[in-house]
């Protein structure tokens, strides 16, 4: 199995979240690009202000690999207005996956039309230029219950108002990585909460994020039946190794 075609490669952290200048996390950034371009993965996902870097880089190198970056990043509690401009940006700097933060938060809440309008304009504006579109949940912050409601949410905005063909486009994704939990509980994917995404976002696709740090935990999301998997370990799992996954 090629395991490598399941990951998006992932460096998500700003300077000061990563303790760096910002010279130097352009440095680690490009690092990143440069890794992923040379291990063949499938993704380098990174921030919206490095996606031009990123298709330099992929041009020069004459590489397949594809740039995604992340839309209203980490909370997901902005305007559809402004979710729309962040993804129109990222479509005119050439990224291929637009990964929106859901405002779970508002579903929390109980406000499922908003949610459902701003699926319904992030995947329209996505799919009308050809992109892969991915809806991040945000998993640790909901119960079961709303893990199971959110997934089927989002899957019945997508089959009502969009062509079957253009399913394999949509993910339902666990997590953004950077939601502080209590207690050590883990903050991304696991084993239970992507067999209820599984299960309830059908036909729409899976990504793990969040929790898979090691090549067994790699295999174990496939199996199950995940298509692609969000790692800021992405060369350590595809050489067999169980290296802590940080974002």
């Amino acid at each position: 199995m090629n395991v490598k075609q399941y990951l998006d490669s992932t460096y998500l952290k700003t300077a000061s979240q990563a303790g760096l200048t910002e010279a130097e996390n352009k440095v680690v950034v490009k690092d990143a690009i440069a890794e992923a371009i040379q291990e063949g993965f499938k993704l380098i996902m990174i921030r919206p202000e490095f996606v031009i870097l990123a298709k330099e880089m992929i041009l020069k190198a004459n590489s397949t690999l594809l740039v995604g970056t992340v839309i209203d990043f980490p909370e997901g509690k902005s305007s559809i207005e402004v979710k729309i401009k962040e993804a129109n940006d990222a479509i005119e700097n050439g990224a291929d996956d637009l990964d929106f933060v859901c405002n779970y938060e508002a579903f929390k809440k109980g406000d499922a039309a908003l949610l459902k309008q701003e699926i319904l304009f992030g995947t329209q504006i996505g799919l009308a230029h050809n992109k892969t579109v991915k809806w991040i949940i945000e998993v640790a912050a909901l119960t079961d219950k709303e893990i199971i409601q959110l997934s089927t949410l989002i899957k019945n905005v997508v089959m009502s108002s969009f062509k079957e063909e253009d399913y394999s486009s949509v993910f339902v994704k666990s997590s953004t990585g950077f939601f502080k939990t209590e207690d050590g509980a883990p903050n991304g994917a696991t084993i239970p909460t992507i067999i209820m995404m599984l299960e309830n976002a059908s036909p729409l696709q899976i990504k793990a994020a969040g929790g898979v740090r090691s090549y067994d935990d790699a295999l174990e999301m496939i199996r199950l039946g995940v298509k692609r998997i969000g790692t800021s370990a992405a060369k350590s799992i595809a050489s067999g190794q169980n290296t802590p996954n940080q974002y």
